[in-house]
């Protein structure tokens, strides 16, 4: 969208200097008067005007009878009126020079049409008034380094919030209240927190957008159940990604069902899941399945340690459970490398009955003698030169005779290794595991839950470690646009191939005599294909012959394909036939682009060319993109060994078909707008230094509007 404002016009939203209640309420259980009390609560520093006509006070606070009747102008107001009411009351908030609102009211777009005509007002509104609106629908804003707390969730009302650094924004606010609830048991403080609802105007990118300049918040929470502006999305996470600050993003509506409820609930258009995949990849973002999930990750995250590895050291009282968390590394893609063997003799020395690979099974003798905790640790960290160490440790830690000793031992380990990330997993009563959090130690109880959280902090880690982005390929100088109008096959490759990719030695025939001529000039056997931009899928009408010797196979060759092809597509335009060199044996891949409502332009590539709804084995990313990104695209297919050569079959041309990739994004971002999607399928990838080359094209133009 080219009309959102700036992301600074948030400000007077997230961080208000003075603040007016309107439908405020004496009584502080009710919606208009939690947000009142909360603030009185917490000593909100600035002007708190509440606004209603039927009172002189409410909670102890001078009342004015209307928003005009306020004594200057707020920066934001917390609107909590019924629907019908809200526009108007907007308007007079604008007219009075308040730069933001927070609407509660529910009754809009979630609601039906006459429900979504009320909503656009307010978006017109907001527009018009150069004001920022949040809601409505929703269940607000707090903001707990300056005492904003524009919300009626219940989650605020026994225990105000306290600042911490995660950041939460999330389209449900009962859900989001819930994530804050549990974020605070767990002992992590949330500085801000924002519920966007329906999204007339503030959206979950704006939020992300804002929390990512915010110096306060060092890791990002998110949920949602559709993205309105891909766009608006895709530049926070660009942001956010180059300022190496983490995103946790819960995505919901994976399933029909569940995308169907999230357009019931919010309006939403729930999207490709693919997509969303692709997008968190791109950008580094941890997308999490569970609650559990959002809590482990940030809680891990927000102790501001991301190693750039994947290399995991396990110690372990107990060999069984050493064996499952390795199982969970292994799951989770971390390497378990053993302890050198010199580490391991030192270990071994001291632990004659303990195993000393990794995992390291220290035993219980380590709770006679703490400094072999110690030892064991330093070893692990200089010697092994771990990215991570989980260590398990249960309810020993807890241990009346021990507890005290352990907390003081793991702090000197700490004050030795202050960079490096240590996590626990031990059962103790929560004020034990506040001393073992205080002395800098991330604490799980389920032991591969801290695997998880390691393998979590190290892809942080390693995104955050990467070189700058090589940029996209240039656009190549007079490259064709896209028709309006159905391509052949034969237009199609021309067009692609002026955008650099690379199609085997063709020609066209209209006619037996050209079909000779093509088979004299070509030479070698070949592959004859029905032209017309009509058939689709050649193959399922016989479309298409291989193995053609010599002028007069490809003359009679010709003739079947014609006669095929009209007794099959009656009505087909038929133009003709291409006639094509065999391509030489390699890798088959399959490149796409698909035009997302969301997001535009997204390229997909798969192994399997025709075989690739079969496999599955697909990988997209979001147009444009360059060659390092195409790599990861690449490597990130479950098949991707077979690029290495398997059963003697040669190293293909990775280098190659990234640079094609690469290429095919620029297309697809210059040209998205006219394309509903490409397939080069199949894309043969040759061996090493030998290149790829597509073996057929289509192109779907855009409908016409």
């Amino acid at each position: 969208m080219t009309d959102r404002p700036d992301v600074a016009t948030l400000r007077p939203l997230v961080a208000p200097r003075s603040i007016a209640v309107i439908g405020a309420s004496d009584d502080p259980k009710r919606i208009g008067g939690r947000p009142l009390g909360y603030m009185i609560r917490a000593g909100f520093s600035g002007p708190l005007w509440p606004v209603n006509p039927k009172r002189e006070t409410v909670q102890g606070l001078p009342a004015f009878s209307s928003v005009d009747a306020l004594p200057g102008a707020p920066e934001a107001c917390i609107v909590a009126v019924p629907a019908p009411m809200v526009p108007d009351t907007l308007e007079a908030c604008a007219a009075k020079g308040a730069k933001a609102a927070v609407v509660f009211s529910s009754g809009f777009a979630e609601m039906g049409e006459e429900g979504a005509a009320l909503q656009a007002r307010v978006r017109a509104i907001a527009r018009a008034g150069g004001m920022r609106v949040l809601g409505p629908n929703c269940l607000g804003i707090f903001n707990a380094h300056c005492d904003w707390m524009a919300t009626f969730s219940s989650s605020v009302d026994h225990e105000l919030p306290t600042p911490g650094p995660v950041s939460i924004a999330s389209q449900s606010g009962a859900y989001g209240s819930h994530v804050f609830h549990l974020m605070r048991q767990r002992g992590v403080g949330t500085g801000i927190w924002i519920t966007t609802g329906n999204e007339a105007d503030v959206d979950v990118a704006d939020a992300v957008a804002y929390l990512v300049r915010d110096e306060d918040t060092k890791v990002i929470v998110a949920y949602a159940e559709g993205i309105r502006d891909g766009e608006a999305m895709r530049a926070a996470l660009t942001d956010a990604a180059a300022a190496h600050k983490p995103v946790i993003f819960m995505k919901v509506g994976r399933s029909a069902i569940g995308a169907a409820a999230a357009a019931s609930h919010t309006a939403a258009l729930a999207g490709s899941d693919r997509v969303y995949d692709a997008l968190f990849a791109q950008y580094g973002v941890i997308r999490v399945d569970t609650t559990d999930q959002m809590l482990d990750t940030a809680y891990a995250a927000a102790r501001g340690r991301f190693p750039n590895g994947d290399r995991l050291g396990i110690m372990t009282i107990s060999g069984g459970v050493g064996v499952q968390m390795a199982d969970a590394a292994e799951d989770l893609g971390l390497q378990v490398p053993p302890m050198p063997e010199a580490a391991q003799k030192t270990l071994k020395a001291l632990l004659p009955y303990a195993a000393v690979r990794n995992p390291v099974d220290i035993t219980a003798q380590a709770f006679n003698d703490l400094s072999l905790i110690t030892t064991n640790m330093r070893l692990m960290l200089e010697e092994g030169g771990y990215d991570v160490v989980v260590a398990f440790f249960t309810m020993v830690a807890a241990s009346r005779f021990i507890a005290d000793d352990l907390i003081k031992t793991l702090e000197e380990t700490r004050e030795r290794f202050p960079d490096k990330s240590i996590i626990l997993s031990l059962i103790a009563p929560p004020e034990i595991v506040r001393h073992y959090e205080n002395g800098g130690y991330a604490v799980y109880e389920d032991p591969t839950r801290a695997v998880a959280a390691a393998a979590a902090l190290m892809r942080f880690g390693r995104f955050f470690a990467r070189p700058p982005e090589s940029a996209p390929p240039a656009m190549p100088a007079g490259a064709p646009s896209v028709p309006a109008d159905a391509l052949a096959e034969h237009q199609a490759a021309d067009l692609l191939q002026a955008w650099g990719v690379p199609f085997v030695d063709r020609r066209f025939a209209t006619s037996t005599d050209d079909a000779r001529a093509a088979a004299d000039a070509l030479g070698g056997r070949l592959v004859m294909k029905i032209a017309s931009p009509d058939i689709l899928h050649k193959t399922e009408i016989g479309g298409v012959i291989v193995g053609i010797e010599g002028a007069d196979a490809a003359a009679e060759a010709y003739a079947t394909l014609m006669t095929r092809a009209a007794d099959k597509m009656p009505g087909a335009r038929l133009d003709g036939v291409i006639v094509a060199a065999m391509a030489p044996e390699g890798v088959e891949t399959v490149i796409g682009v698909q035009r997302d409502p969301t997001f535009g332009p997204v390229v997909m590539v798969g192994l399997g060319g025709v075989l690739v709804e079969v496999l599955g084995d697909v990988a997209f990313r979001l147009a444009p993109f360059g060659v390092e990104e195409a790599r990861r695209m690449i490597a990130g297919l479950k098949g991707a060994k077979l690029f290495e050569g398997v059963r003697g079959a040669p190293p293909a041309d990775v280098d190659a078909l990234a640079e094609l990739l690469a290429k095919v994004s620029v297309f697809a971002a210059a040209e998205g707008a006219r394309i509903e999607s490409v397939d080069l399928n199949p894309v043969r990838v040759l061996p090493k230094g030998r290149g790829v080359v597509a073996l057929d094209a289509l192109i779907v133009p855009a409908e016409k509007t």
